[in-house]
């Protein structure tokens, strides 16, 4: 999704208080929502950029860091709810962008989710559970993506009654209280006139159906637990905390409801030689007193093989080497991070007599001792130090 400003999108002002941002986003979640736009893919992206937009700037905390830092402060973290990432890998998927609209205006008071567009979700109740798992990737996964198996203990469908809940023989009855509309409605008269309400039906719990004769096996829920192997990508240039999900692999719905779904979230590995800091990656490289003073060409190790750098004559420990492009890709825009070798020049401990002696005729020379503090390294410093 192209990055355009939260405050564009809402069409609010950059002080705007909650209220208008709320008021704001529910009137753009109203004309795009997929329910007002079947197979419009332009509004279902219009309807999770606003989401995304409302999500980060309703948080006090998401807002003053987007305020700072624009769309880089949650870009290649993690929020997954994008620390963690705020929603996800790229942005908001359609069901996230749905069960966020539900949450803050889904029904209950006055009217809400079902009133707003004339009519009702039925089932919703009884869909399944959405199911987590945690997966550890190395950096060299993460670097170029990976194809996981996952082994999932879940509930899925009953065999014995393929997921009605009904025994053999017998099939779900429409319910009685709701006539099968997996709700109910009730009018209530105030000084302000009459407020409509509607609600999950309590007798069927949203499903339109009740088993008058339960499957012996499952209780009449219509499922029963399995395991399985589910197979997910992960993009290259995921974060800690990213997650992703794979739709309809959660629980199996009661009574033949839809499937919930399942969230992958991501942990990464510690490494053996790198340390990740965003997109780069730091490698430390030591070098000995010799290599430092002589320079040389040495190979190290990166994320995708090795490659050759080299080692200026009078390196000096802390020096930084800059591999472009070797670092983890970008997760939403072309490129890649770098890898940085930071060269440490290792001081030996152990020292033979001759060695001794050797390095007391080195350092009797000016070339092994270090410059004096002239002015312009006192400067330099004041400068780094910013005094």
């Amino acid at each position: 999704m192209t990055e355009r400003d939260y405050y564009e999108i809402l069409s609010v002002e950059r002080g705007a208080g909650h209220v208008e941002i709320k008021t704001a986003y529910r009137k753009l979640a109203m004309k795009y929502h997929p329910d007002r736009n079947p197979d419009d893919k332009s509004a279902e992206d219009k309807f999770k950029e606003a989401t995304e937009a409302y999500e980060v700037l309703k948080d006090a905390e998401k807002r003053q860091r987007y305020d700072q830092f624009g769309h880089a402060a949650f870009n290649g973290q993690a929020g997954g709810g994008f620390g963690g990432g705020h929603a996800g890998f790229g942005g908001f998927d359609i069901n996230e962008a749905l069960r966020s609209f539900m949450r803050d205006f889904g029904g209950g008071g006055g009217g809400g989710f079902e009133d707003m567009f004339g009519g009702g979700r039925r089932g919703q109740s009884n869909r399944g559970e959405d199911l987590r798992i945690r997966i550890s990737l190395t950096l060299e996964e993460i670097a170029m993506g990976a194809t996981k198996k996952l082994r999932v203990n879940r509930l899925g469908a009953c065999e014995t009654c393929n997921g009605s809940g009904a025994a053999a023989g017998s099939q779900p009855e429409t319910c009685r209280q709701c006539g099968g509309a997996g709700q109910v409605r009730t009018v209530t008269s105030t000084f302000i006139g009459q407020i409509q309400q509607v609600r999950t039906c309590p007798q069927c719990q949203g499903s339109g159906k009740v088993i008058a004769s339960p499957c012996d096996d499952c209780g009449g829920e219509g499922r029963s637990k399995i395991s399985g192997e589910t197979e997910v990508e992960i993009p290259a240039g995921v974060s800690e905390g990213n997650y992703l999900t794979v739709e309809g692999e959660g629980n199996f719905g009661p009574q033949g409801g839809h499937p919930g779904d399942l969230q992958v979230v991501i942990e990464e590995k510690e490494h053996e030689h790198f340390v990740r800091q965003g997109d780069d990656v730091i490698y430390q490289k030591m070098i000995s007193f010799t290599t430092a003073a002589l320079g040389t060409k040495l190979e190290v190790p990166t994320l995708r093989g090795s490659e050759t750098i080299k080692i200026p004559a009078g390196v000096q420990s802390g020096k930084a080497i800059k591999l472009r492009g070797e670092g983890i890709p970008h997760l939403r825009r072309y490129g890649r991070g770098d890898q940085i070798v930071l060269l440490t020049v290792w001081t030996p401990t152990k020292l033979s007599s001759a060695d001794k002696k050797l390095l007391e005729q080195m350092g009797q020379s000016e070339s092994f001792n270090p410059p004096k503090h002239d002015k312009s390294f006192l400067q330099k410093l004041r400068d780094s130090l910013g005094v």
